[in-house]
């Protein structure tokens, strides 16, 4: 019976039946096999009420989604470009920070690949880097972000992991400190490369000018101090993560409003409405999460599971190259909220069993989901690149080649050095 259920819902997954539903589905028909009421379910919804720092998340999407649509980005990509464009190379660096300063404000590396590769791609071309690399060097970019604070999947990482009452504890503002030099250590190695690859090839599509580079200043003069009061307000310890937010949707939304005044009034609700829209999927998924959750730790699946993989795995060694493996593979076929809320309630406490800290398995999580966002043959990045740019697929899948071993080596870094991770949380 229970084989022809998960068929069933299987085969509801393929037809295109609501994430959310399977979710609850299986919520349902395991509370129900358990005996228990199934107003559990309901109450886990309700349960969302009781996390003061889900506040956050509407908050910084709202911000993003302002960010978004104002003409921010292109001042973004002009002040980089003034301060290092004039390198060998130096467009290419550009690229990078660029992307993963917008990913980690909206939290969606689709977007930044639409949003800044209208401006970045012709720029690299212009600069005769090549096609190949330009195309890599964009699909991967948009991914770097989830690192950083304020990123959305940090936040919602800490939130499950709390629900499963961790030891020790995770916290949002431990997530962001822990993300840091990993995701700074994957900047500076695809930094490294793709200067080292505009070698010769590329030119420097401009020269160092001051003035420009001031002007550019000036014109960023708005956007410049965010990312430094928010981060650097949460990581000094003067905001908590849901003030950084509040902060942010207020200084956002009175510079792109009232000061620049690049979003009319009458915009407003139909920006509000698709940020609103994102943001009620990532709680409706949430809700079920925690009501399947709330099964797996009565039932304890994650405690059968790691007895299973125990009679075949002791090394912690070993443990850590299958979970690189699973959950790239389910990163490739999963979006990113859900495989967050998915997959973290069962994995987190068989890796904990192993000797994970938590935190350090949110790094080491995030770090793999963020390569399969462009892992072959089914990562998201690769079909939205290949859509933006016109460019066949497995033309796209070729130029990320060198990219992911970059990134896969980050990867294994993270995974297999924890202090890297830890050294500013613990």
């Amino acid at each position: 019976m229970i084989w022809l259920i998960a068929l069933a819902l299987l085969l509801l997954a393929f037809a295109g039946a609501p994430f959310f539903a399977l979710i609850a589905a299986v919520a349902l028909l395991g509370l129900n096999a358990s005996d228990y009421d199934l107003i559990i379910a309901a109450a886990e919804f309700f349960r969302i009420t009781d996390v003061p720092v889900l506040i956050a998340i509407p908050l910084f999407t709202i911000a993003g989604y302002l960010l978004g649509e104002s003409k921010a980005p292109q001042r973004l990509v002009r002040l980089t470009d003034a301060l290092f464009g004039w390198m060998p190379g130096g467009l290419a660096v550009v690229a990078l920070m660029s992307c993963a300063l917008f990913t980690a404000f909206t939290g969606a590396t689709g977007v930044t690949i639409v949003a800044l590769g209208a401006v970045l791609f012709p720029a690299l071309i212009q600069a005769r880097y090549p096609t190949k690399f330009t195309l890599g060097l964009i699909t991967t970019s948009g991914s770097l972000g989830l690192l950083f604070a304020p990123s959305l999947p940090l936040i919602i990482y800490a939130v499950v992991a709390q629900q499963l009452n961790t030891t020790p504890p995770v916290g949002v503002d431990e997530m962001f400190r822990a993300g840091l030099l990993p995701g700074l250590m994957m900047l500076v190695l695809l930094a490294i490369y793709s200067v080292w690859s505009g070698r010769g090839r590329a030119r420097a599509r401009v020269k160092f000018s001051g003035r420009e580079a001031l002007a550019a200043a000036w014109d960023a003069r708005w956007e410049i101090p965010l990312p430094v009061v928010v981060v650097g307000g949460i990581y000094g310890g003067w905001f908590a993560p849901s003030e950084a937010a509040a902060v942010t949707a207020l200084y956002v939304s009175i510079t792109v409003l009232a000061i620049r005044r690049e979003i009319s009034l009458s915009k407003v609700p139909q920006v509000c409405r698709d940020a609103m829209v994102l943001v009620g999927a990532i709680l409706v998924i949430l809700g079920c999460a925690l009501a399947l959750t709330n099964y797996l730790i009565d039932a304890d699946i994650p405690g059968q599971l790691f007895e299973v993989i125990r009679e075949h795995i002791s090394s912690r060694f070993v443990f850590l190259l299958v979970l690189i493996v699973f959950l790239l593979f389910f990163g490739m076929l999963l979006e990113g909220y859900p495989a967050i809320i998915i997959l973290v309630p069962i994995v987190l406490p068989i890796a904990m069993r192993y000797g994970v800290d938590p935190v350090h398995f949110g790094i080491m999580f995030l770090a793999i989901l963020q390569l399969g966002f462009f892992t072959p043959p089914l990562g998201m990045n690769l079909f939205i690149s290949s859509y933006r740019f016109n460019r066949p697929v497995l033309e796209v899948v070729r130029a990320c080649v060198p990219f992911f071993f970059i990134v896969l080596f980050c990867v294994l870094v993270i995974t297999f050095w924890p202090w890297l991770s830890l050294v500013l949380v613990r």
